[in-house]
């Protein structure tokens, strides 16, 4: 197989997953008879509450360590490199479809995704017991 023709099996690919996203958000509340419009403004929704919830918990984290100056400016760093990170990935995930009406709802949806991936390890980070060594906030 060509070097092209792999390409355009990826490019392909990406397209596929980006309907798959649109099918997800239309399934999130939206309706079946929602126009691409509806379909963008309802991801954005979820990815604005998915937010809220990372932000939350990273709240949270902030005030565990409110008496650890140094732990909390490790956690600024990672949560700026994160969404540095994000940003870009979701660049990438979402460049077969850069310039078309789908774009903000593929886009939402990657952010969505990866959002709720961060909560969940903020989450795990709240959720340390006693004596975890491995844990960098403290219980409370």
């Amino acid at each position: 197989m060509s070097d092209g023709t792999m390409h355009h099996l990826l490019r392909a690919a990406a397209v596929a997953l980006c309907v798959g996203f649109a099918t997800a958000a239309a399934a999130e509340g939206c309706g079946d008879d929602a126009t691409q419009a509806d379909l963008n403004e309802c991801a954005a929704k979820a990815y604005e509450a998915a937010d809220d919830a990372r932000d939350a918990k990273y709240q949270a984290i902030l005030a565990r360590l409110a008496s650890d100056s140094d732990a909390a400016a490790l956690l600024r760093a990672a949560e700026e490199a994160w969404v540095a990170y994000r940003d870009a990935e979701c660049t990438f995930a979402t460049s077969a479809v850069s310039g078309g009406s789908i774009y903000p709802l593929v886009w939402a949806e990657c952010l969505t995704g990866l959002t709720k991936a961060r909560t969940e390890t903020l989450d795990a980070y709240l959720s340390c017991e006693e004596g975890d060594t491995a844990c960098p906030v403290p219980p409370q």
